[in-house]
């Protein structure tokens, strides 16, 4: 799988952001040992703090909402 969006779950202050990465961005996760050390260096130019976050990756990116028990 390439790690194409990164989903970062904010629980200090309730957010939810989407970072679809760049090319550039991509082909340096490689170059990480592991995927978490290269998100410490994109922490600043996306906002976030890792030590604050839940986060995951994947190929494709799906957003379903839900109101009331039904999708919106």
């Amino acid at each position: 799988m390439e790690p194409k969006y990164v989903l970062i779950l904010d629980y200090c202050i309730g957010a939810l952001n989407i970072i679809e990465l760049t090319d550039e961005e991509i082909n340096e996760a490689f170059s990480h040992d592991d995927f978490e050390s290269f998100l410490m260096t994109i922490e600043d130019k996306y906002e976030f703090r890792l030590s604050d976050c839940n986060w995951m990756v994947t190929e494709n990116l799906n957003i379903y909402r839900y109101k009331n028990g039904k999708e919106i």
